[in-house]
């Protein structure tokens, strides 16, 4: 080997070992060593090198970019041995969607990488990173990364915030129009029902704020906010309806209406007292429909049938003690009423002890 860049590391009877410096992909082929000895003895290696692919580099990118126009990135490299790899990321995820070209130098032996991403501008993109990232066997698992930031115009986005979800009469309120584009929208306009503000006075504009003081009914309508750049303009509605002032009322008692009771006692008497009562109870139908809480007629009504089956178990009761008390006459020994003693009643009695009739007992 006749080149400055070839070392010869160690030489024995064992082993030969050289050394090659600045290697190029020329160095590249098949190796043979060769042991002098009787007969001669040889061994053969092939070396691979491996191409280093160069730092990448993102064209086709002009700054603005309008909103809605296509975009199409296309990320390069060359020198690598064998083809690098190339993916998409924007904003550190990675975009799958993308085209792939691979393209080899027969004189070098290496491969020119290309890869392409396509897409529509929008204005959640402005400001994003768009990054092409080459990955190669070489690179130690330090890959080679090549950045753009993307700038995005598009015409003013306007929302309008107000400060009084329920304006009454007297009342303030502040509608705050905010708006964002690229460039930066110009100070908005503000007007009512297609017009100037009616009131001065009381409706002040302060940038993007509308104030408006001591409201009435005549503030009822359309106020727009409208805002511009040089891209475009665009404005948003806010109806404004004055409400009357609300009146705290005191609480109103509903009063329920009667209720009526049908009762039906059932009194049974046998050798013990025993009182049943069945009580059946209707509901008014014009009492009130919907109505919460407790019944109170309805308790009255059932407290009411309590009492009066009670009262009349008592009166039942007290009928039939007073009829198993005091004395009573019987029509025992007819024709003894007249007789002057116990012997005469004794002779005067209709029939004797045999066929005496049987007693019998009459309740008054």
């Amino acid at each position: 080997l006749r080149d400055n860049r070839i070392e010869l590391v160690r030489a024995s009877w064992h082993e030969l070992s050289i050394s090659v410096s600045d290697v190029s992909l020329a160095d590249e082929g098949q190796y043979t060593c060769s042991l002098f000895t009787m007969p001669v003895k040889t061994s053969k290696a092939f070396l691979t090198v491996l191409g280093v692919p160069e730092k990448p580099q993102i064209t086709g990118f002009t700054s603005p970019v309008m909103e809605g126009e296509r975009m199409q990135l296309t990320c390069k490299t060359s020198g690598s041995k064998p083809a690098a790899d190339i993916r998409w990321f924007k904003n550190d995820k990675e975009v799958k969607d993308v085209k792939y070209l691979k393209e080899e130098d027969a004189k070098s032996k290496t491969f020119t990488v290309s890869s392409t991403l396509d897409f529509l501008a929008d204005r959640n993109d402005d400001g994003a990173v768009v990054s092409c990232r080459v990955d190669h066997e070489s690179l130690n698992s330090t890959p080679q990364i090549a950045m753009q930031v993307l700038e995005i115009h598009y015409t003013p986005l306007v929302k309008i915030i107000s400060s009084n979800s329920w304006p009454e009469e007297g009342q303030s309120i502040i509608l705050t129009c905010e708006s964002k584009g690229k460039p930066v929208p110009e100070p908005v306009l503000w007007t009512k029902d297609g017009g100037e503000l009616p009131d001065p006075e009381r409706m002040v504009v302060n940038g993007r704020v509308l104030s408006i003081s001591f409201l009435n009914k005549t503030d009822n309508g359309t106020y727009r906010c409208e805002a511009k750049n040089p891209i475009g303009r665009n404005s948003t509605e806010y109806v404004l309806i004055v409400h009357d002032v609300f009146n705290t009322l005191l609480p109103t008692t509903v009063i329920p209406s009667l209720t009526t009771a049908t009762v039906t006692t059932t009194v049974a008497l046998t050798t013990s007292t025993t009182t049943s009562a069945t009580a059946i109870s209707t509901r008014d139908p014009n009492a009130l429909a919907g109505q919460t809480g407790p019944d109170h007629a309805l308790i009255g009504g059932i407290v009411a049938v309590v009492v009066f089956v009670t009262l009349c178990s008592i009166i039942l009761l007290g009928r039939y003690l007073a009829r198993h008390k005091g004395t009573y006459l019987t029509n025992e020994a007819k024709g003894a009423e007249d007789a002057p003693d116990a012997d005469t009643a004794i002779i005067n009695a209709e029939g004797s002890q045999v066929n005496a009739e049987e007693k019998k007992e009459y309740f008054i």
